[in-house]
């Protein structure tokens, strides 16, 4: 049994591993590449005799099922927090970033280095360094793709967002949190989760803010980016560009453009005074505010109350628009009091005393 090398200062640079030696006394090439190397991890067990024989397919070495069961086992309803708040789990996974080929680097003597170096010339290699009482599953050689794990676990949504996008962000949350309702017995439809992940990716980070007003590490709504880079493609300029974000449903809801639904949350104080210092403007589009106001929702009746209403001011705007038009190429001519009937004014001579005076 391989026991834990890290009680050894002497032993920081060495690694256990197993090496198959060919007829000629040479270590075996593998069919991929490279040497027959095996690494072997803590607590594995080695099922083979040294010297002795072994053909393709044969088994040299086991992991104790409790040894490589690393996954976390949080359930129920602490599980399902951690998802909606975007924790880090405590022993979460590593992602791979890029995709290339596994080399094992010199050690230190609690971590062991691992590094990716990618296919494309020119591109630097990404360095992870893993403590060595984590199972790794890969070998010296190994080629990984792009979001392949390294170190098994359950993975942080923000490394999921960073390296995979957000429909893979989006696919892991809602299959997670399913898998904590199925194990209860629950079914739930996969629409009311994704209503809730859409809400913790509603923030983007300006990373290019172009022609737009938006200054760069700024968070703003997807929707005001786009609305904003719509008017600048009408105009001819420069669109802004960012990155998504994710964000716990609390900080989600605390951000919101509402500030009413934000107000009526958390920090109500601190909301009412920034949106105050702001000159904020609440345009009433969620379900939250309108219901504070005392307004129909917009779902249903109020649905097309909203839409109505929408309709009767882009015609109110167009309908000041042409008067605009109109005023700026036929000005009007003021009429003459005299023409409207008004008392003209009788000039009285004045007396001759007075222009002495």
């Amino acid at each position: 049994v391989v026991t834990d090398w890290r009680l050894n200062q002497r032993s920081a640079n060495l690694r256990p591993a197993i090496v198959i030696k060919g007829k000629d006394g040479k270590i075996a090439k593998l069919a991929r590449g490279g040497e027959a190397r095996y690494t072997l991890p803590v607590e594995s067990i080695i099922a083979v005799d040294p010297g002795g024989k072994v053909r393709a397919g044969d088994i040299i070495a086991r992991i104790s099922t409790e040894g490589a069961k690393t996954r976390d086992i949080t359930g129920g309803l602490p599980r399902v927090a951690e998802l909606f708040e975007a924790r880090r789990p405590k022993d979460h996974a590593i992602i791979a970033e890029i995709a290339g080929t596994v080399q094992f680097g010199r050690d230190y003597k609690n971590k062991q280095r691992i590094s990716i170096v990618p296919h494309e010339e020119g591109a630097e290699p990404v360095e992870y360094l893993i403590p060595k009482g984590k199972h790794v599953h890969l070998q010296d050689g190994d080629v990984v793709e792009k979001g392949d794990y390294i170190v098994d676990g359950n993975p942080a949504p923000h490394d999921i967002l960073a390296i995979k996008g957000v429909e893979e962000l989006a696919a892991y949350l809602v299959n997670e949190i399913q898998e904590v309702y199925r194990l209860q017995g629950v079914n739930i439809n996969d629409k009311h989760i994704e209503v809730i992940v859409r809400q913790m990716l509603q923030k983007v980070d300006v990373t290019d803010p172009g022609d737009t007003d938006f200054l760069p590490g700024e968070q703003v709504d997807q929707v005001e980016l786009d609305l904003e880079n719509e008017k600048m493609l009408a105009e001819g300029k420069k669109i802004a560009s960012g990155t998504p974000v994710l964000l716990g449903i609390t900080k989600a809801s605390l951000q919101t453009r509402s500030f009413i639904s934000a107000a009526s949350f958390q920090e109500t104080t601190r909301v009412l005074t920034e949106a105050a210092v702001n000159g904020k403007v609440d345009t009433l589009e969620g379900l939250k505010e309108n219901v504070i106001v005392g307004r129909l929702i917009p779902a249903g009746t109020g649905a097309a109350m909203s839409k109505l209403r929408r309709i009767a001011t882009m015609r109110d705007e167009l309908i000041l628009a042409q008067k605009a038009e109109a005023a700026k190429e036929h000005p009007a001519e003021l009429p003459s009091p005299a023409a409207l009937g008004a008392p003209q004014p009788v000039l009285e001579p004045e007396p001759a005393d007075a222009r002495h005076r």
